[in-house]
């Protein structure tokens, strides 16, 4: 499997971020290599731990006006990027991407991570993927919010979603920050939507 790995450059006076990347190798059962996942882990080690899962196509660049507020009231906060977001490595192939990869990769990391008493706040793909966590590890978690997602029941998808999973794997270059900026309530600036680009 070839592995890409963005830049750190791509990351650098990015607005309204300034923590630092956390990694942590993985293993990858399917091909038997590694891949580095990074997520942003702030606040008190003894502190409840909040963990924040993004969706698809964002990475944790969403959450950046809201991890300090967390950290602010006493709580660790982590969230990591999923693998092909942010700083994780990205398989170069798309057919590497199946949801069952997903959860055994953020399987592999939450208990790397060793996170326990944790309340996840997922949306969109992270909750498809945190939810599998939670009934997975309930041991590990006191509590969840979830946004908008679903889990899925066996029940034929969305005519929505179709439209979205056509364009997203016929497109040739993603437009990130272009997508993530059609479904915010502000208009983000110029700035932030190369950051959300950043990936």
């Amino acid at each position: 499997m070839e592995i890409l790995r963005t830049a750190d450059s791509r990351f650098d006076k990015l607005p309204d971020w300034a923590f630092e990347p956390h990694y942590t190798d993985i293993a990858d059962a399917a091909s038997g290599q590694t891949l580095r996942l990074a997520c942003v882990d702030e606040g008190p080690r003894d502190g409840r731990t909040v963990l924040l899962m993004h969706g698809e196509p964002s990475w944790s660049y969403l959450y950046r006006h809201i991890i300090p507020k967390l950290v602010a009231a006493g709580h660790r906060v982590v969230t990591p990027d999923l693998i092909g977001f942010g700083r994780s490595d990205k398989p170069a192939d798309r057919k590497e991407y199946t949801y069952e990869r997903h959860v055994a990769w953020l399987s592999n990391w939450l208990t790397a991570m060793n996170l326990h008493d944790v309340t996840l706040f997922c949306q969109d793909w992270g909750g498809l993927l945190g939810l599998r966590l939670v009934a997975a590890f309930p041991e590990r978690f006191a509590g969840v919010v979830v946004a908008n997602t679903a889990l899925p029941v066996g029940k034929p998808v969305s005519d929505a979603f179709m439209q979205w999973l056509s364009f997203s794997q016929s497109t040739p270059d993603l437009p990130v920050g272009q997508i993530v900026a059609m479904g915010c309530s502000r208009k983000l600036s110029k700035a932030e939507i190369a950051a959300y680009n950043a990936l």
